[in-house]
C-alpha cells in the first residue's frame, strides 16, 4: 500500500456555525467559496500583503535607504542630494525591488484527501489553504496558478491574474467530483494497483517545474503519503527530488493536511480499515491497547519521516488539521517566518 490505511466511519457529521447557519460541507460550492473569502479578509487580511520579498535582485522603486557613493558602480541619477548635503559626503539611493509575485499551486485532491472525522475533510481543508494564499497573495499584476490532483488526472490552471481566476479555481476544487460519487476504485484493479489515471504528487510538481520558468512562490497542499516508503530509514519518496528542484528556484511552502484519527485510533470496538487509494480492507478490533499504541508509534514515525524529507527539500513546512483552527495555524505560522527573517544570521542558525 502506498498510504497507511484509515479508519472508515460513517459520514461524520459537520457541526453547524448556528441555528440559521448550515455548516461548510452543506453549502453549494458558490455559497462555501464566499464564506472562506469573508474568513480570509476578516481574521487574515493584512498579514502578507505586500510583505513579500522579491527573489531577484534588481532596482525598484520603494525608497531603503541610503548608502555613500561608489565610483564606477554607481550612477549619478540615483545620487540622493538631500543626505550628501546633510552628510557632505556623497551618497545613493537604495531601493527595493517591487515585482510582481507569480504563485503556484499544487493540490493533492486523490483519494484519501477525502477523509475527515472533524468540522471538515481533509479535502476541504486543502480548499480552505487554497483561499487563504489566494486572496493574500493577491494584488495588482500578481498571479495565480495551480495544478490539481484528482483521481481522474491532472488538471492545470495557467497562471493568471484576477479574483474571477482565483473563484474559478476554488469553484473547481469544491465541486470537483469524489470517489464516492463515481464507481469503486476496487473495480479499477487487483488490491493494492493504483489506477493508471491516478497522477502522484511527483507529476505534479514535476509539471510545475517544467511551466513554473521564472522565480515565485511554491504551495504544494498535500497529506505527502503518495508513495511514502514504509521504512522510515529507507529511500525518499519520488516526489523529493521533485520538491528539491523546485526549491532551488523558488520559494517553496508544503501544507501538510492531517485529520486526528490518522495519528491515533479511538477504542471504539470492532472497524473497518480502508486503504482509500486501493480500496483494500481489514477489520481491527481497537479494544486492544496495544494495538492502539503501535498504531500511534508507527504514525507519529511516518509523521516525522514526512517533516524531515521537506526539510531536507528546503520547503517550509506548515501543519494543518481538521480538527484546528486553520485561520490560527496560519497566522502563527507568519508570524514565525517573520520573525525568523529579521532575526540576525547566527539566531536563524540556531533556531533552525
Amino acid at each position: 500500500m502506498t498510504r497507511r490505511a484509515v479508519p472508515a466511519p460513517p459520514t461524520p457529521a459537520r457541526p453547524d456555525l448556528g441555528a440559521a447557519a448550515p455548516g461548510l460541507a452543506d453549502l453549494a460550492p458558490d455559497q462555501r467559496v464566499r464564506r472562506l473569502e469573508l474568513t480570509v479578509t476578516r481574521r487574515l487580511d493584512g498579514l502578507l500583503h505586500g510583505r513579500y520579498r522579491g527573489l531577484l535582485p534588481g532596482p525598484g522603486s520603494e525608497a531603503a535607504g541610503s548608502r555613500e557613493y561608489r565610483p564606477g558602480e554607481d550612477e549619478v541619477r540615483r545620487m540622493d542630494w538631500a543626505v550628501t548635503a546633510r552628510t557632505t559626503v556623497p551618497h545613493v539611493r537604495e531601493v527595493d525591488a517591487d515585482r510582481e509575485l507569480t504563485t503556484w499551486m499544487v493540490v493533492d485532491a486523490s483519494a484519501s484527501m477525502e477523509y475527515g472525522t472533524a468540522a471538515l475533510d481533509k479535502r476541504e481543508l486543502a480548499v480552505a489553504a487554497v483561499a487563504c494564499v489566494g486572496f493574500l497573495t493577491a494584488g495588482v499584476g500578481n498571479r495565480l496558478g495551480a495544478q490539481v490532483l484528482a483521481p481522474d488526472g491532472l488538471r492545470r490552471f495557467p497562471a493568471r491574474s484576477g479574483r474571477t481566476h482565483l473563484l474559478g479555481l476554488l469553484r473547481a476544487l469544491l465541486g470537483a467530483p469524489r470517489t464516492d460519487d463515481g464507481p469503486d476504485p476496487r473495480a479499477a484493479g487487483p488490491a493494492g494497483a493504483r489506477a493508471d489515471a491516478a497522477p502522484g504528487l511527483a507529476d505534479g510538481l514535476d509539471g510545475l517545474h517544467r511551466v513554473a520558468t521564472g522565480r515565485g512562490l511554491v504551495v504544494v497542499v498535500s497529506d505527502f503519503l503518495d508513495e511514502l516508503p514504509e521504512d522510515p530509514d529507507g529511500p525518499p519518496p519520488p516526489w523529493a527530488a521533485a520538491l528539491r528542484r523546485l526549491a532551488v528556484r523558488h520559494q517553496v511552502l508544503a501544507v501538510e493536511v492531517t485529520d486526528p484519527r490518522e495519528l491515533e485510533l479511538p477504542d471504539v470496538g470492532l472497524i473497518t480499515l480502508v486503504d482509500p487509494e486501493s480500496g483494500r480492507h481489514r477489520e481491527v478490533w481497537t479494544g486492544d491497547p496495544a494495538l492502539r499504541e503501535r498504531f500511534a508509534r508507527a504514525a507519529a514515525e511516518q509523521r516525522d519521516q514526512v517533516r524531515r524529507t521537506l526539510r531536507r527539500a528546503g520547503a517550509t513546512h506548515l501543519e494543518l488539521r481538521t480538527d484546528r483552527d486553520w485561520c490560527a495555524d496560519v497566522v502563527r505560522h507568519v508570524h514565525e517566518q517573520r520573525r525568523l527573517a529579521t532575526a540576525p544570521a547566527g539566531a536563524r542558525g540556531g533556531a533552525a
